[in-house]
Formats: structure tokens, sequence, C-alpha cells
């Protein structure tokens, strides 16, 4: 049997994970990348082979020095990009590091130049739009115990 002569041609999005973690007061952990301008939560693109969860792991210890365990997926956000053409991003739980494990925290100093802990109704103000309503449905999930599917940062 032969292959057809026209094969469909089928997506091959980036994919990329990240780690919300929480201090005390309930803030979020942000990461000032280097290579680019504005807020980002810890994380970046999987390697071949890498499972999110893996990638997220990775990416944490990398960029901050964290060996924080990978909680449960929060948000699966399939956000195409004008340029960067279509991805598929997961953000999962970091859990909660007390004002003594903070001390653990090391940014990189290569991809990553500081980080600071915020409040979810400073979100908005700080990261790009298609961010922040991934952040803010994050935020949900892990309120309500529930993972969350968006297209683009928002609901399907």
């Amino acid at each position: 049997m032969s292959e057809p002569q026209d094969q469909e041609a089928v997506a091959q999005p980036r994919t990329a994970a990240g780690v919300l973690i929480f201090d005390e007061a309930g803030r979020v952990l942000l990461v000032n990348p280097t290579y680019k301008p504005g807020w980002e939560i810890p994380g970046g693109y999987l390697h071949p082979g890498e499972t999110p969860s893996e990638g997220a792991a990775r990416e944490l210890k990398e960029e901050l020095g964290l060996t924080t365990p990978i909680g449960r997926l929060l948000v699966a956000d399939w956000a195409p990009h004008p340029s960067e053409g279509d991805k598929f991003l997961f953000v999962f739980d970091g859990g909660l590091i007390t004002d003594a494990d903070r001390a653990q925290i090391t940014p990189d100093g290569e991809e990553i130049g500081e980080y600071a802990f915020h409040d979810e109704d400073q979100i908005d103000t700080i990261l790009i739009p298609r961010l922040a309503r991934r952040i803010h449905a994050a935020f949900m999930a892990r309120a309500t115990r529930r993972t969350v599917y968006l297209e683009n940062g928002e609901p399907a």
C-alpha cells in the first residue's frame, strides 16, 4: 500500500511550561528576564522528549536555583503567536515558599535578572494581557482545585 500523495499538515506547536509559586501572603512569584522586556512566571520551552512537568522543574532550577516540587496542572492554554506560531502553554502549581525558604531563590543572572512577589490585583499592570489572563485563570484554578483550559488566555 502506498502513502497518500497529499499529506495533511498537522500542528507542531512550541510547548512551554511555567510554575506559580506563592509566598505566605498569597502573592505570586514573578521573574524579570534579561533577554526581553516585561515580567514573566518562572518557566520556559520544553526540550525534546521532556514532559511539561519535567520542563517546569528544570526551568525553575536553572532560572532560580529552586527544587520546589511541581504540583498539579492549573492551566493549559493554546496560544498562537503572530510571529512565533502556535504555542501550547502549561502552568503548574509550585506551592508555597516560606519566608525562611526565600534565601534559596537565586536568579541565574543570565536569563533572570530579578524576582519579586506580587498580589493578584497587580498582575494586569505588570504582565502582558495574554499572560495576565492565564495567571488570573491559574489563581481561580488553584482556589477551586480545578484545571482550566484556555485558548489564547480566554476560557474556551
